[in-house]
């Protein structure tokens, strides 16, 4: 089932595509269920926005795919390295990813990301899948030369605009494999599958919640392939997943 949070007639609105259009629900199906209004809007009449915004937190891992570890000139960590981007990073598919002038190198980085459907505190591995609500895509934009000027990463990865999340919500997902691909004005820089992680979503998710509680709308971010590179103002930059779809988001200097 894919859920969108979309813009229609000037009100926020929540649905399940359907043959082209979306189901209209009462309200947040994190928090209301999937009871419905009755009501159909076309896709084409709807403006796509981040499918979530996360109430509290973004959690994101590092290095989780061996050959992007080795092109950032190391080894995978033995175990998840996690590290915080801010809610008011993430935007919708469409939406404008601006580089800050504080920069002069911003990156793509193209991840499957997990929507948190249940507060998680010490989730066993076996038992993450009891708090998930769905997948989606997201794109860890990385102000690349302030990440090795700073030391750490919170300021790098934390810029406002640096977390397209999109365009929808699977429920319905196996993220134990499918590709993921990367793109800058049509052209491919990351191709990976899913089944590399060196960390699987349920040792993520068990990790993570062993240190911090996940709450609903939570979002994980679980790695990404090699290829990541930078991109400038006027360009369209892509990720996609199969069975998930494009983000897609154009990019303009602060």
């Amino acid at each position: 089932m894919k859920i969108a949070r979309f813009s229609h007639r000037d009100s926020i609105r929540y649905g399940i595509l359907d043959d082209g259009e979306f189901v209209v629900l009462a309200g947040d199906p994190l928090f209301a269920g999937f009871d419905t209004t009755g009501e159909r809007v076309p896709v084409g009449d709807a403006v796509l926005l981040a499918p979530v915004i996360p109430r509290s937190k973004v959690v994101c891992v590092g290095k989780n795919y061996r050959d992007h570890a080795a092109e950032m000139g190391g080894e995978a960590p033995a175990e998840p390295l996690l590290f915080l981007k801010p809610n008011t990073a993430v935007i919708g598919p469409g939406d404008t990813i601006v580089r800050p002038r504080q920069s002069s190198q911003t990156d793509l980085e193209g991840e499957l990301a997990v929507v948190i459907g249940s507060i998680a505190k010490d989730v066993a591995a076996e038992r993450a899948h009891e708090v998930i609500f769905g997948y989606t895509i997201a794109n860890d934009v990385t102000a690349r030369d302030l990440q090795r000027s700073d030391g750490q990463w919170a300021r790098a990865k934390g810029f406002d605009t640096f977390c397209p999340l999109g365009p929808v919500i699977e429920t319905e997902f196996d993220p134990s494999s499918g590709a993921i691909e990367s793109r800058v004005n049509g052209e491919v820089r990351q191709r990976g599958d899913l089944s590399e992680m060196v960390h699987t979503v349920a040792d993520i998710i068990a990790y993570a919640s062993a240190a911090f509680t996940l709450l609903p709308g939570d979002v994980v971010l679980t790695g990404t392939p090699a290829g990541v590179g930078p991109f400038t103002a006027g360009d369209v930059v892509e990720v996609e997943i199969a069975g998930l779809g494009t983000l897609r988001n154009t990019v303009r200097d602060a």
